[in-house]
C-alpha cells in the first residue's frame, strides 16, 4: 500500500482526460454545425464560442486549478511516507467530489449544487494538507 495514492491521482488524470474529450467533441460538433468556424480556435477571437463549448472550456481550465494542490499533496505524502489510510480516503473523497463537480457543471449546471460540491472539495483538500502538515510536524 506504499504507493496507493497513485490510484486517486490516476483517477483525477482520467477525469481530466474525459473532460478534454468532451470539450474536443463539443467543439468539433460546433464547427460541423457551423455554429463557429474552425479558424476561431487559432486565436480565440472574432467570433463567439457556443455556450456548450464555453462551459466545457471553463471546466477544463478549472480542473487544472485546485487539483494541482491535490497532486502536490499526494506526491508530498508519498515522498515523506505520510500515506496512511485516512489520507488515502481523503484523496478518494476529493476525487469523488471533483467528479461530482464535473458532472454537475457539465450537465445540469445547477449553481447551488455546484457551489456546495466545489467548496466541499476545497474543505477536503484543506484537510489533506492539514493531515500532511501535522503528520510531518509530529511524525
Amino acid at each position: 500500500m506504499e504507493f496507493a495514492l497513485i490510484y486517486p491521482m490516476f483517477a483525477m488524470v482520467f477525469l481530466t482526460f474525459v473532460v478534454l474529450i468532451a470539450l474536443f467533441r463539443t467543439r468539433t460538433q460546433s464547427v460541423r454545425a457551423r455554429k463557429i468556424s474552425a479558424q476561431y480556435f487559432q486565436t480565440y477571437r472574432g467570433e463567439t464560442e457556443p455556450d456548450s463549448s464555453i462551459k466545457l472550456s471553463r471546466h477544463f481550465a478549472n480542473i487544472f486549478e485546485a487539483p494541482s494542490l491535490f497532486y502536490v499533496a499526494c506526491v508530498s505524502a508519498l515522498a515523506v511516507g505520510q500515506n496512511a489510510i485516512a489520507f488515502q480516503l481523503l484523496a478518494w473523497a476529493y476525487v469523488a467530489l471533483r467528479a461530482m463537480h464535473a458532472y454537475i457543471h457539465i450537465g445540469s449546471n445547477k449553481l447551488r449544487q455546484r457551489i456546495t460540491v466545489y467548496f466541499t472539495s476545497w474543505a477536503v483538500l484543506l484537510l489533506m494538507w492539514m493531515y500532511l502538515a501535522v503528520g510531518i510536524a509530529f511524525g
